[in-house]
């Protein structure tokens, strides 16, 4: 790994904080991730005999139509390999500084196995749908008995109350119901979802989780007392629906879907450039942003006509404006017309594809990009971190684990099973490499 850091593992700000991750998919893993990325010690625990759809590829033996991506599944080369799930870009991504047990909850041996690991750790975070942990004998009453401090994280969809409690959903579901997919689309369109696998919600609860535990950390830190994070993933995307949903409840209006268009700003929207697929976004929110504009588009003899004298003006005639200034744009190179129009003072700033945001030199400068090497999938470059930090700051200590990876350490050193023990948990099914599912 190409990323060290200025400080030891021993300084980091969770140095010493042992987190339990059963997460599936990219929500629960996110928030596992930063917490490792601060310093927790975070060990995932799998079962080999069920494999977590979603989170370490699409199957066990993906078909070859999937290793090119679709449906979210990336493969280096796009070749899946012996063990697909130890290389699967979904997982890698965000299973860096993590390590790997595998047990098997059916079994009251795994039952009890994972109440011992509970007892030696601080946080437990898991996002599976409502009432699995219970019927595994993990809800937090139950834990709460072996580790009194317990922190625990449950992060299901719609969360561990209400009449949608049973419900299960991914991002693509949460933002559809809670208004996002509404909203997002264009006024003469069907909504439109975020496609796989961007979705939005997953990274808000996954961050928002992180954050509840290092506040419950820091309660516990000062009273010595755990507590239980009722976390609803759907609910973390709602408060940022704050405009439209104030304007429902003062106003009794419901916003309808605008597509680049805004109740104030004019122009604003996306305008293509020379170029295959090229575009640049452009605000214009005050009369000076708008002279700016026009003195970059050269002070072209419409601009000084009367319908477009003032804000509200322009917002009227929104159109024809679309229509001069994509004839303008369209001619320019999407750089070219970037730095033009913020010389300007213009907000402005180009719509970038995978390709031209790892290349964007400012993303290159700060050295957000982490080159990550793999032990089965290779080395690549990842994305970074959330934030910088000038004391302590986050860290790559170790890519994501492949399955079962640290079994030896979490049972031997950890548990403080012998190597009896250990070699007989294997023989049961306890302990695997392989999903034998």
């Amino acid at each position: 790994m190409s990323t060290k850091g200025a400080c030891q593992t021993a300084d980091l700000p969770l140095a010493g904080v042992r987190v339990i991750d059963v997460t599936l998919v990219w929500a629960g893993p996110f928030a596992s991730m930063i917490l490792g990325d601060l310093g927790a010690e975070v060990i995932r625990v799998e079962n080999i005999h069920h494999f977590p759809p979603s989170t370490r590829g699409v199957a066990p033996k993906p078909p070859p139509s999937y290793m090119s991506g679709a449906g979210g599944a990336l493969y280096p080369n796009a070749e899946g390999g012996e063990r697909p799930w130890n290389r699967c870009a979904v997982f890698n991504c965000s299973g860096r500084n993590k390590l790997s047990m595998t047990l098997d909850p059916r079994r009251p041996k795994g039952k009890q196995l994972f109440k011992k690991l509970v007892a030696i750790s601080d946080i437990l975070i898991e996002n599976n749908a409502y009432g699995v942990m219970e019927r595994l004998g993990w809800g937090y009453k139950e834990l709460k008995k072996i580790k009194p401090d317990l922190i625990m994280i449950s992060m299901p969809a719609f969360g561990n109350s209400g009449p949608y409690k049973e419900l299960k959903g991914f991002g693509a579901v949460l933002e559809s119901l809670i208004g996002h997919t509404y909203l997002r689309g264009y006024p003469d369109l069907d909504p439109t979802r975020t496609g796989n696998p961007v979705y939005h919600a997953d990274a808000s609860a996954g961050a928002i989780a992180a954050f509840a535990a290092l506040v419950c950390l820091y309660h516990r830190h000062r009273c010595g007392e755990g507590q239980f994070v009722d976390l609803a993933q759907a609910e973390t995307i709602l408060a940022q629906l704050g405009e439209p949903i104030m304007e429902y409840t003062m106003n009794g209006l419901v916003q309808q879907p605008r597509g680049n268009r805004d109740a104030v700003a004019a122009p604003q929207g996306c305008w293509r450039c020379r170029g295959e697929d090229k575009w640049i976004n452009i605000s214009v929110c005050t009369d000076e942003q708008w002279r700016g504009l026009c003195k970059a588009m050269g002070e072209p003899p419409w601009s000084t006509e009367q319908r477009f004298a003032d804000s509200l003006g322009r917002w009227h005639h929104h159109k024809e404006l679309d229509d001069l200034i994509g004839e303008w744009t369209g001619r320019m190179d999407i750089w070219e017309v970037t730095d033009l129009l913020q010389r300007h003072a213009v907000p402005a700033g180009p719509v970038l594809d995978e390709a031209l945001a790892f290349s964007d030199p400012h993303l290159q400068a700060r050295r957000y990009w982490v080159d990550i090497e793999h032990q089965e999938a290779g080395t690549h470059p990842y994305p970074g971190f959330l934030w910088r930090m000038s004391a302590t700051p986050p860290m790559v200590r170790k890519p994501s684990p492949c399955l079962g990876e640290h079994n030896d350490y979490v049972y031997r050193e950890l548990l403080g099973l012998s190597r009896q023990e250990i070699d007989q948990l294997e023989k049961e099914g306890h302990i695997g490499y392989d999903y034998v599912c």
